[in-house]
């Protein structure tokens, strides 16, 4: 079953509602975190006995050539989500730029298997639903952790059920075989991606929810306002996080 855009829509207003439960500096908060952790544990019980361990056959029986294909495929599409958000925001110079990667890794790439655009001085763009209504001035409200989904704020979880109805390339695929295929595909190529990082995340702290939301929420607003230390801060936080956002995946629709 996949949810239309109706029902996206018929949330909103409660979404809009609770996005005014911000302090007065206008940062997310957590007045849900006894809830929050429950999902949390929902979460990462999930990820350690069905996630994780498909990611691990990806990762030990996949060619690396084979992998870069595949995360390269799944980021042309992102892209294309993000060239719609540029243009809502009315980012067109940023827009054409985005739509040019778009064509050159999509017509040059093997439609988007090689990443050919960022050699040639074009790198990505993330934009998405979120940033758009931050662009339009709507505060990020409570923090929140969703099932299936993970950390988010009530305007970025109500921007990625937008994302996941509107913008999202995969949503147009017509035949559901080849639909659940392509998101099984992306939702495990994107935790294969974050299993080198797992051990330096495991040392980092003991309480495991509350080193997810600081550094979530730090990721976060660097993305929204682009004032993270480095670039190199950007890409880490992106590899750790990007999963959350791409498992729109096999269990919650």
């Amino acid at each position: 079953m996949r949810f239309g855009l109706p029902v996206v829509l018929s949330v909103s207003f409660v979404l809009t509602a609770c996005s005014s439960a911000i302090d007065e500096k206008g940062f997310s908060y957590d007045p849900w975190e006894a809830v929050n952790r429950k999902v949390f544990v929902f979460n990462d019980t999930l990820d350690t006995y069905l996630l994780k361990p498909i990611a691990k056959g990806y990762d030990v029986v996949t060619p690396k050539p084979v992998k870069s294909g595949v995360s390269n495929f799944f980021g042309n599409l992102d892209d294309m989500g993000s060239f719609v958000n540029s243009v809502l925001q009315l980012e067109f110079r940023k827009s054409l730029q985005i739509l040019a990667r778009v064509i050159d890794n999509t017509v040059f790439g093997l439609g988007g298997l090689i990443d050919v655009a960022t050699p040639m001085g074009n790198p990505k763009i993330s934009e998405d639903f979120g940033k758009t209504l931050a662009h339009y001035g709507v505060k990020s409200g409570p923090f929140v952790v969703l099932p299936f989904f993970g950390p988010s704020t009530v305007r970025d979880g109500f921007g990625r059920a937008v994302d996941m109805q509107v913008s999202a390339p995969l949503r147009y695929v017509r035949d559901d075989k080849i639909y659940w295929s392509l998101t099984g595909v992306n939702v495990v190529q994107s935790r294969a991606k974050l299993l080198p990082l797992e051990k330096t995340m495991g040392e980092a702290g003991s309480d495991k929810y509350l080193l997810m939301r600081d550094a979530w929420l730090q990721y976060r607003f660097g993305q929204v306002t682009g004032e993270l230390r480095s670039k190199g801060e950007q890409e880490a936080l992106d590899d750790v996080f990007r999963q959350e956002q791409e498992q729109a995946g096999e269990q919650a629709k």
